[in-house]
């Protein structure tokens, strides 16, 4: 099992790291504004809000990275607390963003904390 929470455990990170690049670098691109559904206009006007979104990512990511190779007397806690974090977030953002954000962040995250409890 120890495996499985590994490997979901890189899959959760390496979407962060989608999403990091999404809010922080292609937010005004035509990639950014169809996953988001915004206009020109509205990526614009709301690109720095994107991009400290994109920063707070980073830092889930940061946590994940450290859960997977930090000290490995503490990578347990690490990859609990983040995926906890990533859990919280994404149910948020289901909530008052889209319910794609549940499918795409939280049940991921979900499945890799399950994992690690298990292991």
């Amino acid at each position: 099992m120890h495996t499985v929470a590994v490997v979901l455990t890189a899959a959760v990170a390496l979407v962060h790291v989608y999403i990091v690049v999404l809010e922080m670098v292609l937010w005004e691109t035509p990639r950014g504004r169809e996953t988001f559904g915004t206009t020109p206009e509205e990526a614009a006007s709301t690109a720095v809000l994107a991009a400290n979104q994109g920063l707070y990512n980073g830092f889930l990511v940061a946590g994940l990275v450290l859960g997977l190779l930090g000290p490995a007397d503490h990578r347990f806690a690490f990859s609990v607390f983040t995926l906890a974090c990533v859990v919280v977030a994404g149910a948020y953002g289901a909530v008052t963003v889209s319910r794609r954000i549940l499918w795409v962040q939280a049940v991921p995250a979900v499945l890799a904390l399950g994992a690690w409890l298990l292991s």
